[in-house]
């Protein structure tokens, strides 16, 4: 140890710790970047794959590729490292045939349960039910959803459109069937 000390001028070791103490900086600042997306990420990953273990290592896989290309990603990087990581995994990329709205009488005022939501969200194709999340249920602009799936801000409201009628269908279906079981 005393060899350590003898090699290490003060000058070199202020240095030393100058760099640990950056790195720290540095590792703390991608902790705070984690933290504070980890949960949108593990949301929109788990109502995406409809499980837990697969949200994840998506949620895993999408830090990684967010931290691999920026040393601090901020909520752009990791929404795009996201949707890539999702790209491999689901076709979110697969043009759907647009939905017929069904003439229905509608929920009739009638408050819809979180759990059924759910269930009608699991029955969008992956590309509806990605541009869904990320638009009517995480709040982003059609611009920006578009940016990040890359295709036109039309395309994202067709299919934002189309979303929104096949849930309404399932739910009205589900509310239709309740009241035939009442």
């Amino acid at each position: 140890m005393f060899d350590l000390e003898r090699e290490l001028s003060p000058g070199r070791s202020a240095r030393i710790v100058e760099q640990q103490s950056q790195q720290r900086s540095l590792e703390q600042r991608q902790r705070d970047v984690y933290e504070t997306h980890r949960h949108r990420t593990f949301a929109v990953a788990f109502y995406m794959t409809g499980n837990e273990i697969e949200a994840e290592e998506v949620l895993t896989d999408t830090f990684v590729r967010a931290f691999e290309k920026h040393e601090e990603p901020d909520a752009m990087g990791v929404d795009t490292a996201m949707v890539d990581e999702l790209r491999q995994r689901l076709p979110i990329d697969e043009i759907v045939a647009p939905v017929e709205s069904v003439s229905s009488p509608g929920l009739g005022g009638r408050n819809v349960k979180r759990t059924e939501l759910e269930e009608a969200l699991k029955q969008l194709p992956p590309n509806e039910r990605i541009v869904f999340l990320l638009r009517d249920v995480e709040g982003y602009p059609a611009e920006k959803v578009a940016e990040l799936l890359e295709v036109p801000g039309q395309q994202v409201e067709r299919t934002l459109l189309c979303a929104r009628i096949r849930m309404r269908n399932v739910l009205t279906g589900h509310a239709a069937s309740q009241a035939e079981a009442a």
